[in-house]
């Protein structure tokens, strides 16, 4: 499995419906485990800048990557951005073969 990070930025619309941000939520994760029974998320967080959440998952591959992103934003989302993510000590071991 890869790791992916999922930034999302929440639309001003869905934004306005903190309090129902639970709720929200949870379709969005009920809709994910439905359609991408692979994913497996290992972690999430709401952030205060540029980006409402973070959320890191292991996923097979690229396609169902974008599967998670395109669910995001069926959600809500006015972005959602799903970056491959390299475990360090393999980024160091690519970096000594360059």
């Amino acid at each position: 499995m890869k790791t992916f990070i999922l930034l999302t930025k929440l639309s001003p619309e869905v934004s306005k419906q903190i309090k129902y941000r639970s709720s929200i939520g949870r379709a969005w994760l009920d809709q994910v485990k439905e359609k991408c029974p692979e994913v497996k998320f290992l972690s999430h967080y709401a952030l205060l800048g540029e980006y409402d959440f973070i959320d890191i998952y292991e996923a097979p591959d690229e396609e169902t990557a974008a599967k998670v992103s395109m669910i995001r934003i069926s959600n809500g989302a006015l972005t959602a951005e799903s970056h491959i993510a390299i475990p360090y000590k393999r980024f160091l071991k690519l970096a000594e073969e360059i």
